[in-house]
């Protein structure tokens, strides 16, 4: 018998693999359950919830699909570098200006799928353990935050735009750096997705982890390629107001991936 939802339950046929200690990762509930006399599959695995649905109820796991993709979407937000790139590419010709924008989507998605594929790897290299760096990750995304909500890009400082003017000014290319790197991608959003890397129990859900990588690249380049339309639409007035949208959403998300952190290095936090 199992309480699921507040209503209890019978499960029927339930393997249940026994686990050396509490925090054993493997454990796992199999089998099925008989609801309003329907059979269902059920699985309990770490970082998964019970959801009910009008016709079925299934498991789902907590942080897939939708979770990463609005946490990557705030903090890269290329609605918000708008500005910045019409302001570094003014005296870009227009095939120039078309390069620019193919090589920092292009970029942004390099980054993200590294760090998904690696990220874990540089930690264990380093002996960090994941608690220690979502709490600082989590410290990055809320300083991010805050910064959004002052309506300037999540990773922007002064010395980034001041870098990008002179580059540009100089002929250099300010596709990777400053535009994608930190403006896009920066330390908070390369943290978030090793974060969220390492939520991740199977194969499907690092490729899709992957795959945001790609819906941001695509993202940067329609916003980018788009950006004197959009900012002749929106305004400098519009932009500040859907970059601090962005911003109270990253914070909530934020404070999330801060508390998992600090529960995890001080279990009594839970009690």
């Amino acid at each position: 018998t199992v309480l699921v939802g507040g209503h209890w339950i019978v499960a029927h046929g339930v393997d249940r693999k026994p686990a050396p200690n509490r925090t054993n990762r493997g454990q796992v509930l199999q089998g099925s359950i008989r609801w309003s006399e329907k059979p269902i599959q059920f699985s309990f695995r770490r970082n998964e919830v019970y959801t009910e649905g009008s016709s079925t109820n299934t498991v789902l796991a907590m942080d897939f699909p939708i979770k990463p993709l609005i946490t990557l979407l705030a903090i890269v937000n290329p609605i918000g570098v708008i500005p910045f790139f019409i302001h570094f590419t003014r005296n870009l010709s227009r095939d120039q200006r078309t390069k620019t924008v193919r090589t920092a989507a292009f970029t942004a998605f390099l980054v993200i799928a590294i760090s998904a594929l690696f990220g874990l790897k540089i930690l264990e290299f380093f002996g960090i353990s994941l608690a220690s760096f979502q709490v600082g990750g989590g410290l990055l995304l809320l300083m991010s935050s805050i910064q959004m909500l002052n309506a300037q890009p999540a990773e922007s400082r002064a010395h980034d735009v001041d870098e990008g003017s002179s580059r540009a000014d100089s002929g250099a290319s300010i596709a990777v750096v400053p535009l994608t790197i930190p403006l896009l991608t920066g330390p908070a959003a390369i943290s978030t997705v090793v974060i969220y890397a390492e939520k991740t129990n199977h194969l499907w859900e690092l490729s899709v982890l992957i795959g945001y990588g790609l819906i941001i690249g695509i993202a940067t380049w329609l916003a980018l390629s788009a950006a004197g339309r959009i900012g002749r639409f929106m305004g400098q007035t519009g932009i500040n107001v859907m970059t601090r949208l962005m911003g109270l959403i990253l914070a909530a998300i934020a404070v999330e991936v801060m508390s998992d952190g600090l529960v995890k290095l001080f279990p009594v936090l839970s009690h």
